[in-house]
């Protein structure tokens, strides 16, 4: 099936979803919306995710893709269910997965979980988490200051690490053995993350675990692209283009050296 799956996130983090799925699925086509105009979602009422989200999604579908992912996991937490009304077609979030990737990963069943404000006060991770494995001892903490830190692309330098810090500090002595990137713009600092959690602490980010999903589910659907013809990738973005584009190259050059890609800034509200 060749048409392309759609991912959406409130700026550039899903593009850690994108880069997995780049990685996993070659010969798929993605088509990427990055909200950078209105992010970040994490400090807004779910009402206002819900409705950006079923905006973009209705954008989205004038491509005809075959799959929605929502990579935002506020959106996940607060609008996955009403899109899945809302469309016919498989949609998928980055809860799910992250929380079945840290299960997997951790040996003493107690868990760390950072995220947005929007995510951390949903209560979707721990829910998530407990219901895989009722025992798990969860620790959960916002951390508002990490994703305007990405949008911004400065993702490294002497500032970042010490507001990494300042955001981490109440979790650095909690008891936990793996953390739970439970934002897909936190991938972009991992490793100012672990500098500051170290090296027993695993990080867990929902990227792998989704992008395995997505294939587990195209599978199954006889959905996956058939062809050996090099895929042409789209992406949009509500804000400021120009930075949109770099931290995009930036983080995807592997993946998108050898490969055409559009980019547009539609007029979608």
């Amino acid at each position: 099936m060749q048409q392309a799956i759609a991912i959406l996130d409130s700026g550039v983090g899903g593009l850690t979803v994108v880069k997995e799925v780049m990685r996993q699925l070659p010969q798929e086509k993605i088509i990427y919306f990055g909200d950078t105009a209105r992010a970040p979602y994490g400090p807004r009422q779910p009402e206002e995710v819900k409705l950006f989200t079923t905006q973009i999604v209705d954008y989205l579908m004038r491509f005809s893709p075959k799959m929605i992912v929502i990579a935002c996991n506020t959106a996940t937490a607060v609008a996955l269910d009403d899109i899945r009304k809302r469309v016919s077609i498989p949609v998928l979030g980055v809860i799910g997965p992250g929380a079945r990737a840290a299960i997997k990963a951790t040996r003493s069943g107690t868990i760390g979980i950072i995220g947005t404000v929007g995510t951390i006060r949903s209560g979707a991770y721990e829910r998530a988490l407990k219901s895989i494995a009722p025992g798990t001892t969860v620790y959960s903490h916002a951390c508002p200051q990490l994703v305007p830190i990405v949008e911004s692309g400065h993702f490294e330098g002497p500032a970042t690490l010490q507001i990494v810090k300042d955001s981490l500090q109440e979790l650095r002595n909690k008891p936990i053995d793996c953390l739970v990137l439970g934002c897909t713009h936190y991938p972009f600092l991992s490793e100012q993350i672990r500098k500051v959690m170290g090296k027993k602490v695993l990080l867990i980010s929902s990227a792998d675990e989704t992008a395995s999903e997505i294939s587990t589910v195209l599978n199954h659907r006889r959905y996956l692209a058939k062809n050996d013809e090099t895929p042409v990738h789209r992406f949009f973005c509500s804000g400021e283009p120009a930075l949109f584009k770099k931290i995009t190259t930036n983080w995807l050059k592997e993946q998108i050296q050898d490969t055409p890609v559009v980019w547009q800034v539609p007029n979608f509200r």
